[in-house]
């Protein structure tokens, strides 16, 4: 008995909200933290979920898509058996907030017993994001056809099964895999995951004697969409799998839907049954954007942040066409240009001249007009260190090989736009862990070692330059 009563107490103990925030600022700095992370407000906090709150839907968005894993890691260390976290928008009429959050308490109370093992992920959710939808995706030449592809996938079911969209990062993938799912779900059991979770989800269920669980939850979906199928290279038990749970949702009508960032025969170490299956269907790609798709984005998301700041944000059209020129990797990189010069603007009260503008995105211009690769940098620091990329990217794990590998693994996250588990396959199948490790390490040991700083300033520079012959 009197156990009990310490576990119910272990378990009504809430977490020190205070330092949390405290050490989330010591995580991601003073500026990032006042300007997004301070925003954020604890709601209210069960045995497993915490509901957050914040101002817009477009703070809520950006914490989510930048933030969220490492916001969620940190908050674990003093809740333990957290499996979620939920952002709900603040509404000025209190009541309100304190019925959806009885609402969401009794929900996920009554539900308990229901609640699925797929649930219980480092992150939990369902992707699919209300604001990511058809009607706030920008078209142009570049993308209309994935657009309307997608379009007629959301009106017809199966009409195009499976439906395959291939592109580079940042070119509106998720918008549309997420667009489908949100005009489908209310009538249809939706599924919405990237290729990593459902790994993720297979091997923990390979653990835990759970794989009849898996399959029911997988194949009994209506609508299944994945995102970056690419990660599923070299996992044959888990292409094995994926294989028959395609063909038992391809037998019954079900619609299946897949992104990545390569056609299906460039896709490699993955089945050749499995790529002839996606070719099998619609495949489509998503060029990179044009000009006038550029600026027409650029438009809209200004528009968005002069309405999420109350008209305080003020870009000049000059600015607007400068990005629209110089920026032409990818959306995603175009959005947070203009993200960066929003911060700029607030923090610095002060609207920004083109000058000013060109010394903000330095960094982001210059990988733009040279196009970084994870091999360049590779070269350029065996070249320093004068070793061969053979020795680098070996197992050994010899001192004069270490700190070499984890100052390229460093320089490759600080100056691409390159996942983590991306930059582990760069340096010979590594796992992601080892990536954050070797950039924990070399930001430690900046701090510390005044030569290795300069170092590595020297590197980025060579490496942003273009400038191989000079190492």
């Amino acid at each position: 008995m009197k156990n009990n009563l310490q576990n119910n107490k272990a378990l009504e103990k809430k977490i020190d909200w205070q330092n949390v925030k405290n050490e989330m600022r010591e995580k991601f700095g003073n500026e990032i933290f006042e300007s997004w992370i301070k925003k954020i407000e604890l709601v209210e906090e069960f045995h497993n979920y915490i509901l957050f709150s914040v101002s817009t839907r477009f703070i809520r968005d950006w914490i989510v898509s930048r933030y969220l894993d490492q916001i969620l890691g940190i908050i674990k260390e003093y809740k333990k058996d957290l499996v979620r976290i939920e952002f709900t928008i603040k509404d000025n009429k209190d009541t309100e907030i304190k019925e959806s959050n009885v609402s969401t308490q009794n929900s996920i109370e009554t539900n308990n017993d229901n609640v699925s093992f797929i649930k219980d992920s480092y992150l939990q959710y369902n992707r699919i994001d209300p604001n990511k939808n058809f009607e706030n995706f920008i078209t142009g030449g570049s993308n209309k056809l994935a657009f309307e592809a997608s379009k007629k996938v959301s009106k017809d079911i199966a009409h195009y099964n499976p439906l395959y969209l291939y592109g580079g990062v940042g070119m509106g993938k998720t918008h549309l895999l997420n667009a489908i799912g949100l005009e489908l779900k209310e009538k249809n059991k939706v599924m919405f995951i990237s290729a990593e979770r459902f790994m993720y989800q297979f091997v923990k269920s390979l653990k835990s004697n759970e794989m009849v669980k898996f399959k029911e939850y997988f194949r009994n979906t209506d609508i299944l969409l994945i995102d970056d199928i690419q990660f599923m290279n070299g996992k044959e038990a888990m292409q094995e799998e994926f294989f028959h749970t395609f063909n038992a949702l391809l037998d019954k009508n079900s619609q299946i839907i897949i992104s990545a960032d390569r056609p299906p025969n460039k896709l490699s170490r993955i089945q050749e049954r499995i790529k002839s299956r996606f070719s099998g269907g619609l495949v489509v790609d998503i060029q990179n954007p044009d000009y006038e798709l550029r600026y027409k984005i650029i438009k809209s998301k200004t528009e968005e942040l002069k309405l999420s700041y109350s008209n305080q944000v003020v870009i000049s059209e000059e600015i607007q066409k400068f990005l629209s020129t110089e920026i032409k990797t990818s959306i995603r990189e175009l959005v947070g240009a203009l993200n960066r010069i929003v911060s700029f603007t607030r923090i610095y009260n002060k609207v920004p001249s083109l000058s000013e503008v060109k010394i903000v995105l330095k960094d982001l211009l210059n990988l733009t007009e040279n196009k970084v690769d994870i091999d360049t940098i590779q070269t350029i620091v065996c070249k320093f260190y004068k070793i061969s990329k053979n020795e680098m990217l070996s197992p050994r794990r010899s001192r004069y090989l270490v700190r070499p590998r984890q100052t390229a693994i460093y320089l490759a996250k600080m100056l691409t736009s390159k996942s983590l588990p991306e930059i582990g396959r760069s340096f010979s199948n590594r796992d992601h862990t080892t990536v954050i490790h070797s950039v924990k390490t070399i930001d430690r040991l900046r701090k510390e070692d005044s030569e290795l700083n300069v170092n590595i300033d020297s590197l980025k520079n060579k490496i942003l330059y273009n400038k191989e012959n000079e190492v």
